[in-house]
């Protein structure tokens, strides 16, 4: 018998174990709960990386769909409080935490002040990134290494808690970006970041199916945050004009269609990677 199939046999062998190695293991919850539609009881929202941009316009408007929502940040503590103001002024509900997404303990640290405040989680929305462009020649391992910690390991930090803590029925959504199909020079380093929350994204979903938690990712195009706009008026030149929609995506565009996967009208989507870009390519 050929050593190919032997590994294509061990393969599927492997396959075929997942999902009974994952109920043996405990990756289940006994709490549940309908992220699109719970009357009564409190639904909890946890957003990473959500004192401005894509994330506070997330929280908004969860808030307004009747999360109640955790917000964390890194360093802009004014704005995250802000943000809490403003959910609090509409009638929502809001805590605030400060936590590094790529250091474990923080990330447990969210969840547990999420779960004391609110009761549990339905909800997490995996936001949280930098961005370091520049070409292969001139990246620096600083720069490098720090968006690995953030995007990739920080990322993976908090689907792992997610798997942990989310209840039956909930949602996971994580922040990918068009810029993987674009592949503009310079920019290698981040679209591999980003293109580890599609996989991350598609495998979690195979092994929180059976809780009915649907897991995706969504791909957004050139939005006007400051991420963006960090890189100067250059990063900005000719997007409108390549976008068959001629404008630079707002935060609110993309918190709208996180929405629509937080809601039972999303419920059939998942382990997919949804493109809100204006139609940019």
């Amino acid at each position: 018998m050929s050593n190919t199939h032997n590994s294509r046999r061990t393969f599927l062998a492997l396959a075929a174990a997942v999902p009974s190695a994952l109920a043996i293991t405990g990756v289940a919850s006994s709490q549940t709960s309908d992220a699109g539609n719970q009357p009564g009881g409190t639904r909890g929202a946890v957003i990473t990386g959500s004192s401005r941009g894509i994330g506070a316009a997330t929280a908004r408007r969860l808030a307004r769909d009747g999360f109640a929502v955790t917000i964390n940040y890194l360093t802009n503590q004014d704005l995250a409080e802000a943000v809490v103001r403003d959910i609090e002024a509409a009638g929502g509900r809001a805590i605030v935490r400060q936590g590094d997404v790529a250091d474990p303990a923080a990330v447990k640290a969210l969840f547990d002040a999420n779960d004391e405040a609110f009761g549990g989680v339905d909800v997490v929305v995996n936001n949280a990134g930098i961005m370091n462009v520049g070409a292969f020649a001139q990246m620096t391992d600083e720069a490098f290494d720090r968006m690995m910690a953030t995007n990739v390991k920080g990322s993976f930090n908090v689907l792992r808690e997610a798997s942990r803590r989310v209840r039956d029925g909930g949602r996971i959504i994580s922040l990918s970006s068009s810029i993987i199909k674009m592949s503009p020079p310079g920019t290698a380093a981040y679209a591999a970041t980003k293109a580890v929350q599609e996989v991350y994204s598609s495998v979690l979903a195979k092994e929180l199916g059976g809780r009915n938690i649907s897991v995706n990712a969504i791909s957004p195009g050139a939005v006007d945050t400051q991420l963006l706009r960090q890189h100067g008026q250059e990063a900005l030149q000719g997007i409108p004009e390549a976008t068959p929609l001629r404008r630079l995506g707002q935060p609110e565009d993309i918190a709208n269609v996180i929405a629509l996967l937080c809601s039972q009208d999303g419920a059939w989507i998942d382990g997919q990677n949804v493109f809100a870009n204006g139609g940019i390519n």
